[in-house]
């Protein structure tokens, strides 16, 4: 870890977590073959969060080493539940599970993702 994701104890903080899965799911969906960016401009959707529940089960500190992993729980038409975990040295220690949801941002509301994401996501259960 980085001095400017810890606090003033030199621990990770809580909500930079968050931006670990952000950046776990957006390499996860690269390696799929899919760009958001593209997503956004070719059909108009855009992946958002809508929820999520965390457990911390452990602290990690500065220089700590974290790995995080990224797995589909679950897959509707306008959602898609992603399990992810933070490790250190091995053991777990942080948990969430975080609910996406496929948006258009112009009519600011849930619509059906692209089907070929869909099937992908399906696929991958």
């Amino acid at each position: 870890m980085y001095y400017e994701d810890t606090d003033a104890g030199g621990v990770v903080y809580y909500a930079n977590y968050l931006r670990f899965f952000e950046r776990a799911r957006t390499e996860w969906l690269r390696a799929m073959g899919c760009e958001q960016g593209t997503l956004l401009r070719d059909s108009g959707v855009a992946f958002v969060a809508r929820s999520a529940e965390i457990e911390y089960l452990k602290p990690a500190k500065l220089d700590d080493e974290l790995n995080i992993s990224s797995g589909i729980e679950s897959v509707g038409r306008a959602q898609v539940v992603f399990a992810q975990r933070a490790a250190s040295a091995g053991e777990v220690i942080v948990e969430a599970r975080m609910r996406i949801a496929s948006f258009d941002p112009i009519r600011g509301k849930a619509v059906a993702m692209p089907k070929e994401i869909y099937e992908k996501f399906k696929a991958l259960l």
